[in-house]
């Protein structure tokens, strides 16, 4: 059966047609849109949308985990309803290429910007929320989460933060630094971007709702780049063993790889 011709491309991917076409519309303008042609933007349902999130998901999982108490739900929670899971969300959906953007961000590479999207999505829900109602805006989360949730236990949730203090002390003999390098939005939305750097390397960046989410986000990008950098040593080491330090007949090959471990473990 094919899709009726006015049925919009987000309401084919829920599998939700809204009743308000208006609430859609909005949901999906950014605000860099409406400041130059004088339109609604979705920030206000942005704000909605993380409330009825929060709520929603806290429910599910109340459901779905009963055994758990509330620090370890608390856990969870956070590991759902936060910039990169929602921004991912987003991306699925096909978000990106259907947020209407002002001219400066969607030259700056907005469609891809993990604050834009989670934006989106949050607004998303808070636009279906207002069209239908709690109970139909929590069955769409049930569906868009139902793996998260399934997949997701308070042992395997971890604390970023503490789990890279523990790696850095024993790696660089330090612990990371959190520097609040941007902070935008209006109180009720607020947004931030934590940079992380252990002695004066950076590590990168992380956004989020809170400044403790952006630091955890931060700590999570950390974490996956010394992930990265670790099986890119291991396999330089392995075949520097096979070839017996044949790079160079003086041996060179094995003590050039040797160098550049030791500089990996110093910055």
């Amino acid at each position: 059966m094919s899709t009726p011709p006015h049925t919009h491309p987000i309401e084919e991917r829920l599998g939700y047609a809204f009743r308000s076409r208006d609430l859609l519309d909005t949901a999906l303008t950014h605000r860099s849109f409406s400041a130059t042609r004088g339109a609604r933007n979705n920030e206000k349902l942005e704000f909605l949308g993380d409330a009825v999130l929060e709520l929603a998901v806290s429910d599910l999982l109340m459901k779905h985990s009963p055994q758990h108490h509330e620090g370890e739900l608390s856990k969870l929670r956070a590991s759902l309803v936060n910039a990169r899971v929602l921004a991912q969300k987003a991306v699925a959906l096909g978000l990106g290429d259907l947020v209407k953007l002002g001219k400066g961000e969607e030259k700056s590479g907005g469609r891809s910007k993990e604050s834009i999207l989670a934006a989106a999505f949050e607004a998303l829900i808070g636009a279906i929320y207002l069209d239908r109602g709690f109970v139909t805006a929590r069955r769409i989360l049930a569906r868009q989460f139902a793996t998260d949730i399934r997949s997701r236990s308070p042992s395997a949730v971890e604390d970023c933060k503490t789990r890279l203090q523990e790696i850095t002390q024993k790696l660089f003999k330090t612990t990371p630094t959190y520097t609040l390098v941007m902070e935008t939005g209006p109180d009720h939305a607020k947004h931030f971007v934590s940079q992380i750097s252990v002695g004066a390397r950076t590590f990168g960046r992380g956004e989020g709702r809170s400044k403790k989410s952006a630091e955890q986000a931060a700590a999570m990008e950390a974490l996956e780049a010394l992930r990265v950098e670790a099986q890119a040593v291991v396999p330089r080491r392995a075949n520097v063993s096979e070839t017996g330090g044949r790079a160079g007949d003086d041996g060179a090959g094995t003590s050039r790889a040797a160098s550049s471990s030791g500089t990996r473990g110093q910055r």
